[in-house]
């Protein structure tokens, strides 16, 4: 009996890399005071993926996130982002990789009280050149994305804290970045709104353009996370992945109510 041949599969494509850190080391302060706050890390955040940076007090995830940033040059080490090396970089020149190239999410939300949403979500395009209609167009468009298409006129007082952290959403994504970099994104938001945030950055995190970190020592973001590395006194300790194809508690949870629905 003959066997009927399987249908070969196909190898899984291998994800692109939005950001490499090659043994990085930062250390800071100067003689009998220096530390050495990170110890060669070795980092990549793929594209179409959520990445959580996890870690005590003190472990150097806000140094690390500074220097994934272009916001403090390491050291010693390497680092790549999209593509660009900023090995022997200025700080001018630091800040226009920053530009072209990350989105920032801060726990404090970081909004202009004087300004509108679509106002402190275009500021992040008057920065890069881009300004009249089309940034008006733009800066819309990204409100619309995070859910407050309803809000663009309001001011920050007139929101809530999720409200306000959604604006910081928008405003990091709206030059379309290769790296999203978030702060602490639900430290300052009770659990709803906490929740609320998490779902909105996996779901910004599925577009395979771009990679979303988020620093946090908030364990109800797990479940959002397609990995979390576990970062302690400088160095990245452990790195779990969930399992491609198994589905978060939320998917499930998204899932189910959409067949309730049908």
């Amino acid at each position: 009996m003959t066997e009927t041949a399987k249908p070969a599969t196909a190898p899984a494509t291998p994800a692109k890399i939005m950001l490499e850190a090659t043994s990085v080391v930062k250390e800071l302060g100067f003689g009998p005071v220096k530390v050495r706050a990170l110890k060669g890390v070795n980092l990549k955040l793929n594209a179409g993926e959520l990445t959580l940076l996890m870690g005590p007090s003190g472990s150097g995830k806000t140094t690390l996130l500074s220097i994934l940033g272009c916001i403090m040059t390491p050291s010693s080490g390497k680092l790549i982002v999209a593509g660009d090396s900023t090995e022997g970089l200025n700080a001018e020149e630091l800040a226009d990789l920053r530009r072209r190239h990350i989105g920032f999410v801060f726990q404090s939300y970081n909004l202009f009280p004087t300004l509108t949403a679509e106002e402190n979500v275009r500021i992040a395009l008057d920065v890069r050149g881009l300004k009249g209609s089309e940034a008006k167009i733009k800066s819309q468009r990204a409100l619309q994305q995070v859910g407050l298409g309803h809000k663009l006129k309001s001011y920050p007082k007139n929101m809530s804290g999720g409200e306000q952290q959604r604006v910081a959403v928008a405003r990091a994504i709206v030059a379309s970045p290769s790296v999203i970099l978030a702060d602490e994104p639900t430290a300052a938001l009770d659990s709803e709104n906490g929740l609320a945030v998490m779902q909105l950055l996996s779901e910004i995190a599925k577009d395979k353009s771009r990679a979303v970190l988020a620093v946090t020592h908030d364990p109800r973001t797990i479940p959002f996370a397609n990995r979390i590395l576990r970062i302690e006194d400088g160095n990245i300790v452990g790195e779990e992945r969930r399992t491609e194809g198994v589905e978060t508690v939320h998917e499930l949870a998204r899932t189910r109510k959409r067949k309730a629905n049908a």
